[in-house]
């Protein structure tokens, strides 16, 4: 999918999306290509997507790397600390199954071995195209998140 069909799906964005990167041991190869999505040339901020430096202001969370025995509690506390409808992004072959690090002996895998994900973006690394499509996608899955809370909050029709 092209940049310009992705920016068409997430269309006008009701609120922007502010995103929290955590980087779980990885090689930096996806880091840079986020990175690159952040330039003039993808530029995701013309979408509504802003980077913040905390996760009590992020909507989006962004793992990149293969999580390990020293990242595990981090990114747990990364992901609780961040408020309610939230999205996770893994970012890369070795944040999806933990890639060519799975089955080491401090490796405990993907980032869906600690919390729950909701979009995977494979790639060793992933192109900045593959990372827009995502936070197209997200737009979606945010409303959906926010409907069964409301619902379980008991505040909606069931």
């Amino acid at each position: 999918m092209t940049v310009e069909k992705a920016a068409r799906k997430l269309g006008p964005a009701r609120r922007s999306l502010w995103i929290y990167h955590f980087n779980a041991s990885g090689c930096n190869g996806c880091d840079i290509e986020f990175a690159a999505a952040l330039t003039s040339r993808y530029d995701i901020e013309r979408f509504g997507a802003k980077l913040v430096p905390s996760p009590r202001h992020a909507d989006v969370l962004v793992v990149t790397g293969a999580v390990n025995s020293l990242t595990r509690d981090s990114l747990r506390m990364i992901y609780d600390q961040m408020p309610e409808p939230k999205v996770v992004i893994a970012l890369g072959t070795c944040a999806c199954s933990g890639g060519v690090f799975d089955g080491c002996y401090n490796v405990a895998g993907g980032v869906d071995k600690v919390i729950p994900v909701d979009i995977y973006v494979p790639g060793c690394p992933p192109k900045p195209d593959a990372i827009v499509e995502a936070l197209a996608r997200i737009r979606g899955v945010k409303e959906r998140k926010a409907v069964c809370e409301v619902k379980r909050d008991g505040r909606g029709k069931d």
